[in-house]
């Protein structure tokens, strides 16, 4: 084999290899904590009592995504099985909160001739978390918390995964001990 040959054949292997490492976009991660003594069974009602957003985007941060996302759980826990206390008092008191900020990522990237050059990108992400707490009004305590993040570079985008990630959290309610 020549030497230019093989030049080009590692500078393809290069390439091939930084395509191979480069972060891919992650799913949604929801993580979930509670009260081991709490007693699951015994809640059947809720009702959602307040939200708050935090974020600069407008698409992230107004009346209409509140509404939707208090829509959303409200769906979601009927769908496990609880019914929304339309009057008087309820089981379980829900409170969320989204907040999303702008970070910048930084990624490498072989360039040059024969790849032995470095090309740096810097993206901007939306980081996005919402924490979705369940807390017993006779005890005032917190029995069930979900915390969902999720990164994405376009805000719209990310308003329109909001309902998905109030689902995969709900759908970690109640827990298994």
């Amino acid at each position: 084999m020549s030497k230019a040959l093989i030049h080009k054949f590692v500078a393809a292997a290069l390439v091939a290899v930084a395509f191979m490492v480069i972060p891919v976009a992650r799913a949604q991660d929801v993580s979930v904590e509670f009260d081991q003594a709490a007693d699951f069974t015994k809640y059947k009602t809720f009702v959602v009592r307040d939200g708050q957003l935090s974020a600069r985007s407008p698409a992230l941060n107004g009346e209409l995504t509140k509404k939707n996302i208090q829509t959303e759980i409200e769906k979601a826990l009927t769908a496990r099985g609880l019914t929304k206390a339309e009057t008087g008092p309820a089981d379980l008191n829900v409170f969320f909160q989204f907040g999303a900020n702008v970070r910048m990522e930084t990624e490498a990237y072989p360039a040059g001739w024969r790849g032995l050059r470095t090309r740096v990108v810097h993206t901007q992400q939306n980081a996005g978390t919402m924490v979705i707490d369940l807390r017993d009004p006779a005890t005032r305590s917190l029995v069930w918390r979900s915390v969902a993040t999720e990164t994405e570079p376009n805000p719209q985008k990310m308003s329109e995964k909001l309902d998905d990630m109030v689902k995969k959290s709900i759908n970690k309610y109640p827990p298994k001990k």
